[in-house]
């Protein structure tokens, strides 16, 4: 095994971020400030998106994947300020450990069915209506907190005795479906809306089609997001089981995964007319 795996493993790495002084200093104060946007940014952004949600007409039950999301977001926020102060509190560690599941498995999942929510919608609105009463999403959203506690349990429990092997291969094994399954959906929805609809034709600039145009940018803008988000981890997940260096990719991954998670509740601002500034143009 090469030295940068060998340090990957060793007692002095800080597991649940993987990120070593020595090894990794070029990158020490990059990664201090992405941590510190992410608290200080992050936080403020999701609690102001869940207070969108909570208090518009039927937000919670037509953004319910959403809201639970930008939950998960909140605490996955906090794995950045345990990080910060673990120097002084190194029992906080622990508590990153944990909710590091939260980041591996719950934000992808709802993201999965936020997707998968828009597939049907487009693909296939029949279907869609009789899956869309809010019993419905209760029950997807319990069975998916379900498993991101045993992903916490697992991310504590393997990163507390350093089975870093365990660790990159449940990463592997929920990003690349996860990353399949997000592509399908986005990648069949652009499909769908780059389609002309029966009586479109000819009635370019029309409000259907600027609509039409506007959904399939935040389609692609969510495709490229899942994307750069999933594909940097993967890759790395790879070169470590090979036993390669992964002292460049390992930051870009994580610094890549973080500022990702920024990007729906951005949009969702967006579509709310939050964003003044985008909303004028």
């Amino acid at each position: 095994m090469n030295n940068s795996a060998e340090n990957f493993t060793s007692p002095e790495v800080h597991p649940s971020t993987n990120f070593t002084t020595n090894d990794f200093s070029p990158f020490v104060g990059l990664r201090i400030g992405v941590l510190c946007f992410h608290l200080l940014s992050g936080v403020p952004i999701y609690a102001y998106v869940l207070w969108l949600i909570a208090t518009r007409r039927n937000g919670v039950a037509s953004e319910f994947f959403n809201f639970n999301l930008n939950v998960c977001e909140i605490f996955f926020s906090l794995t950045s300020l345990a990080f910060l102060l673990s120097e002084r509190f190194p029992g906080l560690m622990t508590l990153q450990r944990f909710l590091l599941g939260l980041a591996i498995t719950v934000r992808p999942l709802f993201q999965c069915l936020i997707c998968s929510e828009r597939f049907m919608a487009v693909l296939h609105p029949v279907d869609f209506l009789k899956f869309k009463p809010f019993r419905y999403k209760i029950v997807c959203s319990v069975v998916v907190w379900l498993m991101g506690l045993g992903s916490c349990l697992f991310c504590m429990f393997s990163l507390l005795s350093f089975n870093m092997y365990a660790f990159t291969w449940f990463i592997l094994i929920q990003f690349l479906p996860f990353l399949f399954i997000q592509l399908f959906c986005c990648l069949a929805v652009l499909r769908a809306l780059k389609q002309l609809g029966p009586g479109e034709r000819g009635r370019v600039g029309g409000e259907e089609n600027h609509m039409k145009r506007k959904a399939f940018y935040l389609i692609l803008i969510i495709t490229v997001t899942m994307v750069i988000m999933f594909t940097p981890f993967i890759v790395m997940g790879f070169l470590y089981i090979l036993q390669h260096d992964i002292s460049v990719v390992l930051p870009i991954s994580f610094i890549c995964f973080i500022l990702a998670g920024f990007v729906q509740p951005i949009l969702y601002l967006h579509r709310a007319g939050k964003l003044s500034c985008f909303c004028s143009s």
